[in-house]
């Protein structure tokens, strides 16, 4: 990243996020990434889904590198590779319904007709414990708690292999991230999802991982 600098802000300055960060993540199992705040957790998250691009190295998914597939393939890639977002307050669009919101990769990846596409929809909010009803509604008419169960709908209407959860609990309630962690090991177990956790929480780790990773600012 580049940042400014100088007592004026008029220089700039070369931060280095990630450095030598080699992880792989088996079919099935849940790898947490832990470290302190500023250690890249994030910029790791979004480097996996490329959503930042990489400078060096590699982000093989399938044997493919994500990093080096040009736009229509990386689009297409994408619908085996999703992300829940930290904040449940700001991932999602205040102006969309939330079946529009759940549905939206269905229509950008083209999946199934209308009809098809509201049947996924509602399958996938009754599976993380919404009804059909909450379709019609708007993020601000639901909890924190909901609200992150609208988001994980989102992953995971397109059928995933891969979710990188990017500290999907840490702006709830102690007692609402009981219920959210509970409810990601049992979607994984129903649909064989590998999760990619991150999280600062050694507790909520110790709860979910089967493997941790550790890093170091």
């Amino acid at each position: 990243y580049t940042q400014r600098s100088g007592r004026f802000g008029f220089g700039s300055t070369q931060v280095r996020a990630l450095d030598d960060v080699s992880i792989r993540l088996a079919a099935g199992t849940t790898l947490a990434v832990v470290g302190e705040s500023g250690s890249g957790k994030s910029t790791l998250a979004r480097c996996l889904l490329q959503l930042q691009p990489v400078d060096s190295g590699e982000v093989l998914f399938e044997g493919q590198d994500l990093a080096k597939l040009m736009p229509d393939q990386l689009r297409e890639m994408r619908k085996n590779l999703q992300m829940v977002f930290q904040d449940p307050f700001a991932s999602l669009n205040p102006r969309m319904r939330i079946g529009e919101i759940v549905g939206e990769g269905l229509v950008i990846h083209g999946l199934g007709s209308a009809a098809e596409q509201q049947k996924k929809v509602i399958s996938i909010l009754k599976r993380v414990g919404l009804t059909e009803a909450d379709m019609q509604k708007y993020p601000h008419e639901f909890s924190g708690g909901q609200r992150q169960r609208i988001g994980i709908a989102r992953a995971l209407v397109l059928n995933p292999q891969v979710v990188v959860c990017d500290e999907p609990v840490s702006a709830l309630d102690v007692s609402i991230q009981a219920q959210i962690l509970l409810l990601l090991k049992e979607l994984q177990q129903e649909m064989a999802l590998s999760l990619i956790f991150i999280s600062h929480d050694l507790r909520v780790v110790r709860y979910i991982a089967d493997d941790i990773v550790v890093l170091v600012s």
